[in-house]
Order: C-alpha cells, then sequence, then structure tokens
C-alpha cells in the first residue's frame, strides 16, 4: 500500500502579491491588444491597460487573501507524530 501524501497549503502576503502582479501583466497584454483590436487606437489601448492594471491588482490581491483564509476544497491531513531517538 502506498504512503499517504501528506501536503499542508502554504500562502504568504508577498508570494500573492507577486502572483497578482504577474498575472495583471498578462491580462493587461491581453487588454491592451484587444483595446487596439477594437478601437484602432494604440494610445486608447494603452489608457485602459494602464488604468486597469492598477484596479485589478489590488482586487486580484485581496481575492487572493480571502482564499488563502478559506479552507474550501481543501483536504485536511493529520500531522504524523515525529520520531525522536534517544
Amino acid at each position: 500500500m502506498a504512503a499517504a501524501l501528506h501536503i499542508k497549503p502554504n500562502s504568504n502576503p508577498r508570494r500573492s502579491i507577486v502572483k497578482a502582479v504577474s498575472w495583471r501583466i498578462l491580462g493587461s497584454l491581453d487588454t491592451a491588444f484587444w483595446g487596439w483590436f477594437f478601437t484602432g487606437s494604440i494610445k486608447i489601448a494603452g489608457s485602459i491597460a494602464t488604468f486597469e492594471v492598477i484596479t485589478k491588482i489590488a482586487l486580484y490581491y485581496f481575492h487572493e487573501r480571502a482564499w488563502a483564509l478559506s479552507r474550501f476544497g481543501l483536504r485536511h491531513y493529520e500531522e504524523e507524530p515525529t520520531a525522536t531517538t534517544n
């Protein structure tokens, strides 16, 4: 029988902000592309992407922290006692 895999969720605020920024870079490039595609203006597309970068980083950060506090969907594993050596 295979040994059980014990995984402890680990998330901290620094990780959340780095994830928020990297996700926002990707999202902003997507927004800028579609803004340019639909308006034909790089200036308008850049304005939209620049504005939404600030608001969406903050929204993602707080969303991520809320999920880090939640136990929803996580399995609870009992810690195995550590062996003591004499």
